[in-house]
């Protein structure tokens, strides 16, 4: 499990007294009200940063950082991932899950095949997809709905989903195995 959970990058500047735009990666835009500090990763460096204050327009969020109050203290922060640690995360919910800790699972069917391992998570406006790697085979796209995912045991490293009728031809079907 990651210590360190994406909630955000920044996209650009925004005005000229050092804030900067925001695109949230969190399922609840609005921790940034009570989020007090983030750690940004530009690539090249890590560091924390103290939230003075957030605000919302349209799907970004406008967030101010103590001592950077000119926009060219804010230009080197374009481009950066914002996470928080773990441990100043939100509670989650029952049947709840970080997306960083479903990627590496091990994914079957209630029937024991193997399909492959969770290599991505697409979000969607609808529901999440989980991106199954397969060996030999293209990706198998499987939605994250009730319906599909039966179990997850973390602990395990597992998933096992229940493949719906024509999902597995939706996704490529034979005529993609041995194919990448």
């Amino acid at each position: 499990m990651e210590d360190l959970l994406q909630v955000g990058a920044v996209t650009t500047t925004h005005g000229l007294r050092g804030e900067v735009k925001v695109f949230p990666t969190t399922d609840d835009p609005k921790r940034y009200k009570v989020l007090k500090e983030t750690i940004a990763d530009t690539g090249k460096k890590r560091f924390t940063l103290e939230v003075e204050n957030a605000r919302f327009f349209k799907q970004m969020v406008i967030v101010k950082f103590k001592g950077i109050d000119r926009i060219e203290e804010a230009e080197p922060l374009k481009g950066a991932k914002l996470y928080v640690t773990r441990e100043h995360a939100l509670p989650l919910g029952e049947d709840e899950y970080f997306l960083a800790d479903l990627a590496g699972l091990t994914v079957v069917t209630e029937e024991g095949e193997t399909l492959g391992v969770v290599k991505d998570i697409l979000q969607t406006g609808a529901n999440d997809v989980y991106v199954i790697g397969q060996k030999g085979a293209k990706d198998l796209l499987v939605p994250a709905i009730k319906e599909c995912v039966k179990t997850i045991d973390l602990d395990g490293g597992r998933m096992v989903v229940h493949l719906l009728p024509g999902l597995r031809e939706m996704n490529g079907g034979a005529e993609n195995e041995g194919r990448k």
